[in-house]
């Protein structure tokens, strides 16, 4: 086995070949996205200590960032318990890391079984990316 490659090796994959990746704040500690990651991903943001993600919706790889300029520079990458979950310790560039422009993904809440919006809206995701 190639040594360098070893520690990827350790992830257990799922059948698509990719592994959930949970961006958290460094400073905060707040959970900004879930977002998934396939070996290339996760390699190249051990390289480059900066977030690359894989879009389901595009199949295609991307750097967080590389449209809005919200890059997120990794600070840690973490393998859980089960090693099928990734946590990247972050330090989030512009304070938005959701693409409808909030600070994070996680912004509805459910109270009397319906989902309320509680955070607002930072940056016009028009603006930010030609759409919602």
């Amino acid at each position: 086995m190639n040594a360098p490659r070893d520690w990827l090796d350790a992830v257990r994959w799922n059948d698509d070949g990719l592994v959930p990746a949970i961006a958290q704040d460094a400073a905060t500690h707040r959970v900004l996205t879930l977002a998934w990651m396939n070996r290339l991903a996760l390699e190249r943001t051990n390289e480059t200590r900066e977030a690359h993600y894989w879009s389901r919706s595009r199949s295609a790889l991307w750097r967080k960032g590389e449209r809005s300029g919200h890059v997120q520079h990794v600070r840690e990458i973490r393998l859980d318990c089960d090693r099928d979950a990734i946590l990247l310790v972050v330090e989030p560039l512009g304070g938005i890391a959701c693409h409808t422009g909030r600070e994070r993904c996680f912004y509805r809440r459910l109270d009397g079984g319906e989902w309320h919006t509680v955070e607002p809206v930072l940056e016009d995701p028009v603006t930010v990316y030609g759409h919602e």
